[in-house]
């Protein structure tokens, strides 16, 4: 039984998503559909890359991913079917793939051609399902496209390295569903640049100079439960995907509040990682 997955950002409240999924149905009765997401920001594309990027790993080999974000057909904005990592992924080209494609190269890329023979309006209802129904037959990606070599980049994917390397400018990429603040510099990268050297995290006027294993390392378990205060602390951590996230401990918007909203950060904001210089032990003494 094939599978296809959905990645929107069209909410729940409109028939969007249910007409999608009435149209998968209607051409494959035997198919087995999970929404990932319907909840991504309107047309955010760094959001949406996010998203898929850590989620689509954790489905099987074979499965067919419809991310239907700023998916109106343009000069500008061409439909791609995308093979990589035995998976399928059908998207506008506008960049949303990129993030994926940095880590992993693609097997085929293919703009999609089969417009002219759909009358749409909708075309993540319309050409989106017809390609992902004809890929769950075994349809091959040549006959609803022409292969092509690259994909639109993000803007901002990567963050920025001084010629000094002794700064890391990242951007936030992601606000999760507690008010956690994402940014693109990943563990690796971050350490690749380290060396070993200790630095200092800035958001705004917020400033870090630690990285937490993980959110409650942040509690003192030493102290009784009534003493701790810990709640609503701001702290850094490398998440379960591997990005630098600055979060608040049990954070919750209507309550302690949230590293999004205590910070004001929003997606697209500039993290700043400044590491500072190794002290030679002579230069220790005299000091």
């Amino acid at each position: 039984m094939a599978i296809i997955t959905l990645t929107t950002d069209f909410g729940e409240k409109d028939h969007f998503a249910g007409a999608i999924k009435g149209a998968i149905y209607s051409e494959l009765s035997d198919v087995r559909i999970v929404d990932v997401s319907h909840s991504v920001s309107p047309f955010n594309i760094s959001e949406a890359a996010y998203i898929i990027l850590n989620a689509y790993s954790s489905f099987p080999k074979g499965t067919i991913h419809i991310i239907g974000i700023d998916s109106e057909l343009s000069p500008e904005n061409k439909h791609v079917a995308v093979k990589l990592d035995d998976h399928y992924f059908i998207c506008a080209n506008n960049g949303i793939m990129s993030m994926i494609c940095a880590e992993i190269v693609p097997e085929k890329i293919v703009e999609i051609n089969i417009h002219d023979k759909i009358e749409t309006s909708f075309p993540v209802l319309d050409v989106f399902v017809k390609v992902a129904c004809h890929i769950a037959r075994g349809g091959t990606l040549e006959i609803i496209g022409k292969v092509i070599n690259t994909i639109k980049p993000i803007k901002n994917l990567i963050p920025f390295v001084n010629d000094e390397q002794n700064q890391i400018i990242g951007s936030v990429i992601y606000i999760d569903n507690y008010g956690n603040v994402v940014t693109n510099i990943k563990q690796k990268f971050f350490e690749e640049v380290q060396k070993t050297r200790s630095y200092e995290i800035s958001a705004r006027n917020h400033k870090f100079k630690k990285i937490y294993s993980k959110y409650s390392d942040i509690v003192n378990f030493e102290l009784d439960e009534s003493k701790r205060n810990d709640e609503g602390k701001g702290l850094v951590v490398f998440n379960s995907s591997g990005y630098l996230e600055i979060a608040v401990y049990k954070s919750n918007c209507t309550t302690v509040g949230s590293a999004s909203t205590l910070m004001g950060l929003k997606t697209m904001d500039t993290v700043t990682v400044n590491f500072l210089p190794i002290l030679s032990p002579s230069h220790t003494r005299s000091s």
